[in-house]
C-alpha cells in the first residue's frame, strides 16, 4: 500500500484503536472515506503534509446504532509518525436525533511493517456542540474517540465518555 493511500486511509480516521473499555463505548461507527485526496505538501520540510478528508459513516453499536456521521477533517502530518488534527467534524443523523461534534484535539500515527505503512491509529477528545431528539442525552459533553484502519479507506470510529 502506498504512503498516500495509508494517509489517507488513516487521516480519513483520525482515530485510534487504543486503549478504550467496551463499557466505556458509547456509540461505534463503521466508516468510508468519500472521494480521493493526496497529501498536500507544506514544503518547508520533508515529509510535512497537509491532508484534507471526508468520510461517512453508519453507526453499528449503541446511541449511534443506525445513524449516520457525515464529517471532515485537516490533519497536519510530520512523516508516517506523527499526526496533528487541526480541524474536524460533523453531524450525526438519526431517526429522531441529530447531533453536532466538534474534534477539540486529536492525533495519530501510521502502523508501519517493513518500513511500509499498514494501517493507522489515533485517538483524541470531541466536544458535542448540539444535540436534540434520540441524541439530546450527549448535549455539552466532551467525548473521547478512539478509530482504527480496517481495509483501505475504511476505518472503525468509537466514541466514548
Amino acid at each position: 500500500m502506498s504512503k498516500g493511500i495509508m494517509v489517507c486511509c488513516l487521516a480519513g480516521g483520525l482515530f485510534s484503536g487504543s486503549g478504550v473499555a467496551i463499557a466505556d463505548t458509547i456509540g461505534r461507527y463503521e466508516c468510508n472515506v468519500v472521494g480521493t485526496q493526496a497529501p498536500e505538501p507544506i514544503g518547508d520540510r520533508n515529509g510535512h503534509t497537509l491532508v484534507s478528508t471526508q468520510f461517512s459513516c453508519f453507526g453499528v453499536d449503541g446511541i449511534f446504532k443506525n445513524a449516520v456521521y457525515s464529517a471532515t477533517n485537516v490533519t497536519e502530518w510530520d512523516g508516517p509518525g506523527k499526526a496533528r488534527q487541526l480541524q474536524a467534524g460533523g453531524v450525526h443523523r438519526t431517526a429522531g436525533g441529530l447531533a453536532v461534534t466538534q474534534i477539540v484535539e486529536g492525533t495519530g500515527s501510521m502502523i508501519m511493517k517493513d518500513e511500509k505503512p499498514i494501517g493507522g491509529q489515533s485517538s483524541g477528545t470531541a466536544a458535542v456542540r448540539f444535540s436534540s431528539g434520540t441524541l439530546a442525552p450527549i448535549s455539552g459533553k466532551t467525548l473521547k474517540f478512539t478509530t482504527r484502519t480496517t481495509g483501505l479507506g475504511r476505518f472503525v470510529l468509537e466514541f466514548s465518555e
